[in-house]
């Protein structure tokens, strides 16, 4: 049995939704999932109709992906609408431009990704005015009087501060706001913004969705009609469209999300455990740890607590030292691959952290072998 028509079992679970979200019903001869549609336009004799009439609308490779997506991300939920965008700031700039007008205040997170400062400039051009405050404590409830948007980031970038996302749903909502919550660091599978209330969702699939660092991509969930359009007319403005091959990459991935985020998970917290026993580590930050300050918000509305940990060793030094030192683990941005990779996060500027502060993906390498290699390069690192 499969849910309307998708090739969805009913009550499946995370595994099961995940190889089978997006695939179109069986056909005799035919692939499980059909190949990337090249197509920059298409027949259309006639009166204008039918999903397909130009390629920066709608493409079948997207349709499936599109699908596979809400799936993961509302299932079971009706009249969800999920539009895939070129990057993770395509999809952040659509539902913020699409729903904001100048006069109107947005509420964004003084601690998310550390593009949004870029974002808060251009808004400001816009004459459109931005409050901002940190994920952590709710803080965002102190300032969202008059807000048209809430922009939710649960886990935050790189801090990992989680806020209670049903509480400040509710509030905005009171207040007549929208919410949108970024959720790149969580996935589908360990969080879900809208059944938490939310209006949109929102995420970089560039990240742990795709999880082979191979691929540039973004996403919007949501179930209102009206807002959703303006999403999609936002896209066709801007023109802001994943490519086929891109889409069918990321459809592909979505396949294994379920045992890559389960081995991350896992061995993230085993990294997180080993490096809490090192005196010159400090600031550690993993939300599926029993003492961190965000573990008992983030076990009410997470399922899985993300791959990514976040630490500060004493100096820019010693952590260049680290990272150096570190055979296991690439120097590199961004997260949620299945090779690990680690950045000291400061050198790109627009983050409020320190100058040892380090940003930890783990990928899926046997966790002991992991461990013995971030236990060694400390080691290693210290003067």
């Amino acid at each position: 049995m499969s849910d309307s028509g998708t090739g969805t079992p009913t009550g499946s679970g995370d595994g099961t939704r995940a190889v089978r979200a997006g695939l179109p019903e069986p056909v005799k001869n035919q692939p499980h999932l059909p190949g990337p549609v090249f197509a920059a336009h298409y027949h259309l004799q006639g009166d204008v109709d039918g999903p397909y009439t130009y390629g920066r609308d709608q493409n079948p490779t997207w349709s499936l992906l599109e699908r596979a997506i809400g799936e993961l991300e509302a299932p079971g939920q009706d009249g969800v609408e999920t539009l895939t965008f070129a990057s993770g700031m395509a999809a952040i700039s659509s539902v913020i431009f699409s729903q904001l007008r100048a006069g109107d205040t947005v509420v964004l997170p003084s601690d998310g990704y550390q593009v949004l400062p870029v974002v808060r400039e251009q808004l400001e051009a816009y004459g459109i005015e931005v409050r901002t405050a940190p994920t952590g404590g709710d803080a965002q409830l102190d300032v969202l009087d008059g807000a048209k948007l809430l922009w939710i980031e649960s886990p935050s970038n790189p801090g990992l501060d989680v806020c209670d996302v049903r509480r400040l749903v509710e509030a905005a909502h009171a207040r007549g706001a929208l919410v949108a919550v970024d959720n790149t660091l969580a996935t589908p599978l360990g969080q879900r913004p809208l059944e938490l209330g939310a209006d949109f969702a929102v995420a970089s699939g560039t990240k742990q969705l795709t999880g082979h660092g191979d691929v540039l991509l973004g996403y919007v969930v949501g179930r209102d009609p009206e807002t959703m359009a303006a999403v999609r007319r936002w896209r066709k403005i801007v023109g802001a469209i994943p490519g086929p091959m891109e889409a069918w990459l990321a459809h592909r991935s979505i396949a294994t999300l379920q045992l890559r985020v389960d081995r991350q998970c896992a061995t993230a917290l085993t990294v997180a455990q080993a490096l809490r026993e090192r005196p010159e580590v400090t600031g550690l930050r993993y939300p599926g740890l029993p003492d961190d300050p965000s573990h008992k918000i983030a076990s009410q509305q997470m399922r899985r607590y993300g791959c990514v940990v976040s630490f500060t060793l004493p100096t820019r030094a010693r952590a260049d030292r680290f990272l150096d030192s570190l055979r296991l683990v690439d120097d590199a941005t961004s997260f949620g691959g299945v090779r690990s990779t680690a950045e000291r996060r400061g050198r790109w500027g627009g983050d409020a952290v320190s100058d040892g502060f380090i940003r930890f993906s783990v990928g899926a390498e046997d966790p002991e072998d992991l461990v013995a290699d971030v236990l060694r390069a400390l080691d290693a690192s210290a003067e």
